[in-house]
């Protein structure tokens, strides 16, 4: 199944500025099942898709939680899920899809940067669930702007979170040197939030001893790219040996397409991997938050919605 028209059965302010949208099959039939970490694509009012985790229980097969964070400087997205969404709405959904699954460890940590929480919070449940060893940070600005706060407050597992408030008092802040420590080659950690949050959380991490592939990340959005210093270059179709020229204002995809060669695009960041395509020949610039360091080193693909060329051309499996 590749998409599905769900109907939005409650929409609830959880936090200032942090809206659930708790979705249902209009015909009351089960939802497609989805594990800690999933995600689906929606597609909003205007035209856009964009991806949002499953924060709910993922043994629920009746409704799908998912909850989005009002940002004026969003393109858009967040501001019409807030806006044009509301209770009885029909929208269409993707079958869930996870890029960011959990895997069963003798200890894992989680840590959350404010709506970064989404998928942790499934996570938790499912380890809850199986009486698993875990701990989850949950970092925000405020107690006002921690989506969630009463449900983790009040559930099975609340004493294995831990909140923290940049507006707090500084004894209740975290402190990551002491809540990275102890790491066993085989503890799990998982990072989701803003980028800057993600940065600091891995970089902390490597430093206490957590290696590359115990830390498992996803990011909310992607970070500012420096573009002044980009250049044009040369796209190769492979199959038809059709040449395109990318200049510096321009993006691979656009481009493409308006010689009609259509590449399915997602979340338009380098987040999702919808547009992931193979890189026969060139050096690709990669500035996507999808794939990790040591298979961008690869140079074998790249995700074409954001990266550019380092190469004069890059040829292209398509």
């Amino acid at each position: 199944m590749d998409s599905l028209d769900v109907k939005v059965i409650r929409k609830t302010l959880e936090a200032e500025g942090i809206t659930s949208f708790e979705l249902a099959r209009a015909d009351g039939a089960p939802l497609p099942a989805f594990s800690a970490g999933s995600h689906v694509d929606v597609q909003i009012p205007g035209g856009l898709t964009r991806q949002y985790s499953l924060c709910n229980d993922a043994t629920e097969q009746h409704r799908y939680r998912i909850a989005v964070l009002r940002d004026p400087a969003s393109r858009g997205g967040s501001v019409a899920m807030h806006d044009a969404v509301n209770e009885g709405d029909v929208i269409r959904i993707s079958a869930p899809k996870n890029h960011f699954p959990l895997q069963h460890a003798p200890r894992t940590l989680l840590l959350a940067g404010g709506i970064g929480v989404t998928p942790l919070l499934c996570m938790a449940q499912r380890l809850a669930a199986i009486n698993a060893d875990f701990t989850l940070h949950y970092c925000t600005r405020s107690a006002e702007r921690t989506a969630f706060r009463k449900e983790i407050g009040s559930s099975a597992f609340a004493d294995k979170v831990s909140f923290h408030f940049d507006a707090g008092p500084a004894e209740q802040k975290l402190d990551l040197p002491a809540a990275l420590a102890g790491a066993a080659p085989d503890h799990q950690l998982y990072v989701c939030g803003p980028a800057g949050f993600i940065d600091h959380v891995v970089g902390a991490a490597k430093a206490s001893g957590w290696r590359s592939e115990q830390i498992h990340l996803e990011y909310f959005g992607a970070a500012p790219q420096d573009t002044a210093g980009d250049t044009g270059f040369e796209v190769k179709i492979a199959s038809t040996g059709q040449s395109y020229t990318v200049g510096p204002e321009h993006n691979i995809i656009q481009v493409l397409k308006d010689h009609g060669i259509e590449i399915l695009t997602s979340c338009e960041q380098g987040v999702c991997g919808t547009c992931i395509t193979r890189v026969l020949e060139g050096e690709p610039d990669h500035r996507d938050m999808y794939f990790t360091d040591e298979e961008k080193a690869k140079n074998d693909q790249f995700t074409p919605c954001c990266s550019r060329a380092k190469s004069k051309t890059l040829v292209l499996d398509l």
